[in-house]
C-alpha cells in the first residue's frame, strides 16, 4: 500500500513529535531521547533511554558521564517489540535522534525497513550503516 508523498511527510512529522514527547519520559539528563515503532499506521513499541528494569532510574556517573549500561530508546522499542506478539517486519522507527552503530545493527536484525529521526548525532556511521543495508533513511526537522 503506497502512501501519497505529502501524506507520508505529514504522518512522519505527527509520529517523531510523539516521539520527542515520549523522549520526556526519560530520567537522563544529559540526553533525553524516544523511539516509536510504527506498522500499519498503528504503534506496535515505544521505548526511551535509560536504565534496565530493576535499575535506579540515575543515567549518569558522579562524574557527569553516561553509564555503561544505559539503553537507547531504539533498544529499548526493539527489546519490547520482541516480547509481545507483534512484528517489526517492514515497520517505521521513528527516534528522536539519528541511531548509534549498535542501535543500528539492532533495527537491520528487526526487520524495520525505514528510520525517521530528528537530530543528526555527532557521530554518523550507524546511519550509514542502515543505507549501506538498504534502509530508507528520513531526517526532518520538527518543533514540539
Amino acid at each position: 500500500m503506497t502512501v501519497n508523498p505529502d501524506k507520508q511527510k505529514l504522518l512522519d512529522l505527527r509520529y517523531l513529535r510523539m516521539a520527542q514527547i515520549w523522549a520526556e519520559n526519560s530520567y537522563c539528563k544529559r540526553r533525553q531521547v524516544g523511539a516509536l515503532i510504527v506498522k500499519d499506521k498503528m504503534i506496535i513499541s515505544d521505548g526511551y533511554n535509560g536504565t534496565p528494569m530493576g535499575f535506579e532510574n540515575v543515567c549518569e556517573d558522579e562524574a557527569d558521564h553516561t553509564k555503561a549500561y544505559v539503553l537507547h530508546a531504539e533498544a529499548n522499542a526493539i527489546t519490547k517489540v520482541a516480547q509481545s506478539n507483534n512484528s517489526s517486519l517492514g515497520a517505521t522507527l521513528y527516534v528522536t535522534t539519528s541511531p548509534c552503530i549498535e542501535c543500528s545493527k539492532l533495527i537491520i536484525q528487526s526487520g524495520i525497513r525505514r528510520v525517521v529521526y530528528g537530530e543528526v548525532y555527532r557521530i554518523t556511521d550507524g546511519i550509514e550503516l542502515l543505507q549501506r543495508a538498504g534502509i530508507e533513511c528520513v531526517q526532518m526537522n520538527v518543533e514540539c
